[in-house]
């Protein structure tokens, strides 16, 4: 079994439970409270800025030219491609890109973007591909689900689960995925750092959908 496998299953729980949470059914369907969706758009822009720079961090780290294509190029796609889509949606809340640049990192945000930015810096290149596995294969994975949920109904949120179902997406998935079944394999000896990484990860990305739901503050 390939060791992108075996993380997946190690997380199956974690995986329902998103699969599972109000924020994913409720976008599905297009129920979803607004002001969720745009806690959602506000602090995963936030988010995205340090998950591209973790992704260039890990660029530097690599050795093999094909690696380190993948994962600058992830971070330029990321920067100019998705980041646009956030800022569309953004707009027909009235935001503009310096309302979004301005958001305060909310504290599930900090805590996510903290891990991954430290795993970039302090952890090998095994650590962090399995650190940014859990947000590509689950907003995949995520995305599929609430596809199934929607059907033939279209509302406000289908550009959410048509962008994270594009072919583009998948092959940016497929990507990251062969990238930690080649640590895996390379460096036996990491499995276990790389598996905490990747639980880790998990459960941030369970938490950050209820960051969103609840529309998460600084309790002072």
């Amino acid at each position: 079994m390939p060791f992108s496998e075996e993380l997946l299953a190690d997380g199956e729980q974690i995986w329902q439970a998103q699969y599972d949470h109000p924020f994913v059914r409720e976008l599905a369907e297009g129920t979803l409270d607004p002001a969720a969706f745009e806690t959602w758009v506000r602090q995963d822009y936030r988010y995205l800025l340090d998950y591209a720079r973790t992704h260039a961090i890990a660029g530097t780290k690599a050795r093999e030219e094909s690696t380190m294509a993948h994962l600058l190029g992830v971070a330029e796609r990321i920067l100019n491609e998705e980041m646009d889509l956030h800022r569309e949606f953004a707009a027909e809340y009235g935001l503009a890109p310096e309302d979004l640049e301005a958001t305060a990192k909310a504290p599930t945000c900090v805590a996510y973007t903290n891990f991954l930015v430290r795993t970039a810096h302090e952890g090998s290149l095994a650590e962090i591909a399995a650190a940014i596995y859990p947000c590509a294969q689950g907003y995949l994975d995520v995305a599929e689900r609430m596809a199934e949920i929607q059907g033939d109904a279209d509302h406000r949120y289908t550009p959410f689960i048509e962008k994270y179902t594009s072919d583009a997406f998948r092959d940016a998935v497929t990507q990251t995925r062969e990238l930690v079944d080649r640590c895996g394999e390379q460096f036996p000896g990491e499995r276990d750092a790389m598996r905490e990484a990747f639980l880790t990860s998990a459960r941030l990305e369970h938490d950050f959908w209820e960051m969103a739901y609840t529309t998460e503050e600084w309790a002072v």
